[in-house]
């Protein structure tokens, strides 16, 4: 993937929604307010945290937004399956929208990002990352529960 090719983040985001789609189905509603040990998020707020850092660091850091799209009450969203699902996928829909309409020219421009200074194709991979590390947290939840996690997608 060359740094402005859209086709790998585009490929990304599409896996990171999934993901998270997958996680808030396997998990029953009634475990989502539930935390895998003490200091962690619950399972809910995991997985909110995941979609709402996407939309948050997009709206930010990719189109210089100064606020983040107004997004549905938390309360529907970390209690119920439909909401949780809402959220993700208006979360992934402005990105995903966003990714696309993004100019090559504009993917190399810089942007500062949490203290640093880097390009912004970059943001991308390093919401890929964000989201995979957040996501796979959320594991120890369904263990907890002595549920299997939904399986590995890329096997």
């Amino acid at each position: 993937m060359t740094p402005c090719d859209t086709a790998g983040s585009l490929r990304a985001q599409t896996t990171q929604r999934e993901l998270l789609l997958v996680m808030a189905d396997s998990m029953p509603e009634r475990f989502y307010r539930d935390a895998a040990a003490d200091g962690q998020r619950d399972f809910a707020w995991q997985i909110h945290h995941a979609a709402n850092a996407d939309l948050y660091i997009v709206s930010r850091y990719v189109k210089g937004e100064e606020t983040m799209p107004t997004m549905p009450d938390t309360s529907e969203t970390l209690n119920s399956r439909a909401g949780l699902r809402r959220f993700i996928n208006a979360a992934y829909d402005d990105s995903t929208r966003a990714l696309r309409q993004q100019t090559d020219a504009d993917r190399a421009t810089s942007t500062g990002y949490f203290g640093q200074n880097i390009p912004k194709w970059l943001v991308w991979d390093e919401l890929n990352q964000h989201t995979i590390w957040t996501a796979g947290q959320v594991v120890a939840n369904f263990r907890k529960l002595g549920m299997a996690p939904p399986a590995f997608m890329y096997f």
